[in-house]
């Protein structure tokens, strides 16, 4: 291949910004008007930057200096990289096997050395003179033991001649940072950069979105001088004083649109849902087996609390894993029949959802159950059995109606839907529960119930527009769950002890389970039933970095490896993950229920709401694959009954690697609050709230729930104040605006994942 140097050879490829007036630029106007197709679409693309407001809050994530030099030794082969070097050498030869040339340049850090390599673009010697200095991206590859970037695209900085002479203004300009921006291979950095720098240019004065009062308060920078300041800076206490501003504004505006959507809520008017003295709650109540937790006790009286005032109940219950969350739900289903009206229970699986419609039978039992007619709505039932559920709920004779995503369907109606649980509620989004929620002709209470602990800033951040209620305690009599980790790494012979210490439970007559990350060697379980985000994924470490091993056990080969094992002979074995059709898994998990199998061979399918007393062992297999939280969840399958649970992490992961480290970390303690602030340090940079809060308000720029705990209760407390004063936010038509934005970015955040 040969091209012709581009105008501007001070780098490669890089796509000119269109220039605009200077002025008119808005925080609305479009990236397309301001800057052309050619830079809008992969900007949309990438990063799903639409507007001005949306490039501008692109934060750089880190600073370089034209007098540094990235350290190339620390450089990650495969991944791709933007680091600061000078040009050592630059040569051109000929190609032996074909015509053209190749142009190869050395560049240092003055420690390591990477060499970038160029196919037929001559002029890149002229170009890479030695002693230049410049930013260079690319992906790190290795050829001949050395590595290299293979046509990288680079910016070079200033020619020497065109610094300035004076020493001070030298050095100024040496010391200046550079923005390094989060990019890819199609967006470079400094496509961004010029990109936003028209942007600046163009765009006039900028009300301030934060009041007067708090911004002096908090000796903050006005909004558009952070803007300036954090893109531009010429020097480092510029950018750190304008994250401090712009950091406390995103959580100022994420609060005051959390807290005026929790305001709006309690304005709503609904039905009030009191239990009748002799009522379904009432006898529920004088039938139960067991006595109810401290915990379970004071979250029930906020729940009968919430039902009984005409503003409709909006309330996340957490819950450890196995702490009773859905007798919670149960009673306050049963409070809402005594009144008439119908409860929706949102499953995120059909396993889970089966599940909850035996569970809920079985606490019923048969006279309750025949007058409440609990009902299962699934997308796997046949025509038939769909039309017949759908005419239970639409007529009001159903009073318990339990599903999946089928419950938010347009044939989905109800008689009277007076109450919307949402289980798991990390594995939908705001919209979903809105969806089901708008089926109510008044608006419905609304319970969301999850088993992942949520540190107290996700719980202000992500779930701000829900008062929280949180179950601790456990109910007495469980045995609780010993966990190890089985480092194969550097002790490949505890493998076969894992098989035979599992077959030695099964001896006892009890049950386990087998968890892998896929299906088989080609298919990895998605969707419902797929891990929740890549810091909880099953290809992935937390950090981003691929996971121990090249390629997952998978429940397809590892069932025949077990099947073939003398230790596990004539243990009655079978599989479940999400390939299995809706009968199939609900007549596995029936099976595995009633003792008629041993030991099941599954994907994350079973992560949630699979109550099987009897199950007492679990191998967790390449658990460096699984989240902290998602390990947790898995844990708490076992050790639900009278016999102690066992769980075995089975990694490859090396010793005080970040995989590992997660690993260890599930296995030290069974505190699920304890794991879930764990989780958040161990992840550190990135979208920690991915994972819980699908389809809107989850993406944070500056803002780390991990560390910045005080700021957030701050601003949180500065929002309800204004917004109790102004709920309309009409005193600061900025902030009004800025709320906007957040929540059109989020829609369209939520939209692109289709």
């Amino acid at each position: 291949m040969t091209g012709t140097p581009p105008a501007d050879h001070h780098h490669s490829a890089a796509a000119a910004p269109l220039s605009v007036p200077a002025a008119g630029v808005t925080l609305d106007t479009t990236v397309q008007a301001l800057a052309g197709g050619r830079t809008a679409t992969p900007l949309t693309k990438a990063f799903g930057i639409v507007t001005v407001g949306d490039l501008l809050n692109h934060y750089p994530r880190r600073y370089a200096r034209r007098g540094e030099l990235t350290a190339v030794s620390e450089v990650p082969q495969g991944e791709n990289v933007t680091l600061v070097g000078e040009v050592l050498s630059v040569e051109r030869r000929s190609m032996k096997s074909r015509s053209g040339s190749i142009v190869e340049a050395r560049i240092s850090d003055g420690h390591g050395i990477l060499y970038l390599t160029f196919f037929n673009q001559p002029w890149r010697e002229r170009d890479l003179l030695p002693g230049r200095r410049g930013i260079f991206t690319g992906k790190v590859t290795a050829y001949k033991s050395n590595l290299q970037l293979a046509h990288p695209d680079y910016e070079l900085f200033e020619q020497a001649s065109d610094a300035p002479t004076d020493f001070d203004a030298q050095q100024r300009w040496l010391e200046a940072p550079i923005p390094i921006y989060p990019a890819t291979a199609a967006v470079t950095t400094w496509t961004i950069q010029k990109t936003i720098a028209l942007a600046l240019d163009g765009l006039g004065a900028l009300p301030d979105p934060l009041p007067d009062e708090i911004r002096r308060e908090r000796r903050l920078v006005g909004h558009r001088q952070a803007l300036e300041q954090v893109h531009r800076p010429q020097k480092d206490a510029s950018w750190l004083q304008a994250r401090d501003t712009l950091r406390f504004t995103e959580a100022f505006v994420l609060q005051c649109a959390l807290v005026q959507q929790h305001s709006a809520a309690r304005e709503r008017h609904t039905l009030a849902r009191t239990p009748r003295a002799d009522g379904f709650l009432a006898h529920f109540d004088a039938g139960l087996p067991f006595t109810l937790t401290r915990d379970q006790k004071i979250v029930g009286a906020e729940i009968a609390q919430d039902l009984a005032s005409t503003s409709p109940m909006n309330r996340l219950v957490q819950g450890e894993v196995g702490s009773g969350k859905t007798v919670v739900a149960l009673r306050a289903m049963l409070a809402v029949a005594d009144s008439g009206g119908q409860s929706a229970l949102l499953a995120p699986t059909e396993v889970l959802a089966a599940q909850h419609l035996r569970s809920i039978v079985h606490m019923l039992g048969p006279d309750r159950a025949a007058e409440l007619r609990p009902l299962l709505l699934t997308g796997q039932l046949s025509a038939a059995e769909r039309k017949k559920a759908l005419l239970g709920t639409v007529s009001g004779q159903s009073r318990i109606v339990i599903g999946t995503h089928a419950l938010l369907g347009d044939a989905v109606s109800f008689y009277d839907l007076g109450l919307v649980v949402v289980d798991e509620q990390h594995r939908f989004g705001v919209e979903q529960r809105e969806t089901l929620r708008q089926k109510g002709d008044t608006p419905p209470h609304v319970l969301v119930l999850t088993a992942t602990p949520i540190p107290r800033t996700i719980a202000m951040t992500v779930f701000g527009d829900l008062d929280v209620s949180t179950i601790a305690e456990l109910p007495s009599g469980r045995q609780g769950i010993e966990s190890f980790v089985v480092p194969l790494a550097e002790k490949p012979a505890w493998g076969l002890r894992v098989w035979t210490r599992l077959a030695e439970e099964l001896a006892l007559g009890r049950q386990a389970f087998v968890v892998c990350s896929a299906i088989s060697p080609t298919v990895r379980e998605e969707g419902e039933e797929g891990a929740d985000d890549p810091g909880e994924g099953t290809a992935v470490s937390a950090s981003g970095h691929p996971a121990a091993k090249a390629r997952p056990t998978t429940v397809e080969e590892l069932i025949v490896e077990l099947r073939a094992k003398p230790a596990l002979a004539g243990a009655r074995i079978a599989p479940l993950h999400g390939r299995m059709t809706s009968e199939q898994k609900d007549l596995t998990m029936r099976a595995f229920a009633a003792g008629e199998l041993d030991l099941l061979v599954a994907t994350t399918v079973i992560e949630v709401g699979v109550d099987v007393p009897n199950a007492s062992a679990m191998v967790v297999m390449d658990a460096d694959r699984f989240g902290v939280s998602q390990l947790h969840q898995l844990r708490g399958r076992v050790g639900r009954g009278a016999v102690p649970g066992l769980c075995l992490l089975v990694t490859e992961a090396e010793a005080e690697s970040m995989a590992r480290q997660r690993v260890e970390t599930v296995a030290s303690t069974l505190d699920g609050f304890e794991l879930a602030q764990a989780d958040l340090e161990l992840r550190r940079e990135g979208d920690v709230l991915g994972g819980l809060q699908s389809g809107g308000r989850s993406s944070l720029r500056l803002l780390r729930v991990a560390t910045d705990a005080d700021l957030i209760t701050d601003a949180r407390a500065a929002a309800q104040q204004l917004v109790g004063g102004d709920p309309g936010l009409r005193t600061i038509p900025a902030l009004r605006e800025a709320v906007r934005r957040r929540l059109d970015e989020s829609e369209r955040a939520w939209l692109s994942k289709g």
